[in-house]
């Protein structure tokens, strides 16, 4: 894993264009309307944090930095791109477009905003994120089938603008491979 850790940090200072790390929030708990009438309240489990925790010392192994972390008000997203700024990311930027129900068409005037940053992170949720990662690798919010699992993140490269169908998709690591690049 060391090997594949220094071979990305020399491909980053490399070539230049805007990398979006699409991060799925880590473990939940279950619904319950009882406990949660608002879904959007509804936190990360102790457990979820812990090994998220774990996942995010691996993925900074990898993506040791990036320029800014949007994520969805939600109590889950929001706990997970606090997390990663207690690893030493920027403090989370609240970015409605990453709440459930939004297309992803809708970040498009997000992403021109960052449009001359290296990295930016995505906190959010299934399946927007998948829509995010599909649409911006094919131009179709359908046009390929990703599956992030919760704590996952995928890397999207953008050579130039921003936009539908412009991103490479460099890697999809799941949360048991950033735990192993962790140690």
């Amino acid at each position: 894993m060391e090997d594949l850790r220094e071979d990305h940090l020399e491909e980053v200072a490399e070539v230049s264009g805007l990398d979006l790390y699409v991060v799925r929030h880590a473990v939940a708990h279950k619904r319950d309307a009882e406990r949660w009438p608002d879904d959007a309240e509804r936190p990360l489990t102790p457990e979820g944090e812990d090994r998220f925790r774990e996942v995010v010392a691996g993925l900074l192994g990898i993506v040791p930095d990036v320029d800014v972390v949007l994520s969805s008000p939600f109590a889950r997203a929001w706990g997970t791109a606090g997390i990663l700024s207690e690893a030493g990311w920027p403090a989370p930027v609240e970015c409605e477009q990453l709440e459930s129900g939004y297309p992803p068409h809708k970040m498009d005037p997000v992403l021109e905003r960052y449009a001359g940053a290296k990295g930016v992170a995505v906190v959010g949720h299934r399946p927007g994120l998948h829509e995010i990662v599909a649409y911006y690798s094919t131009g179709d919010s359908e046009g390929a089938e990703v599956q992030i699992k919760k704590g996952g993140v995928v890397c999207l490269r953008f050579d130039g603008e921003p936009g539908p169908g412009a991103a490479t998709l460099r890697w999809l690591l799941t949360p048991k491979i950033l735990r192993a690049c962790g140690g």
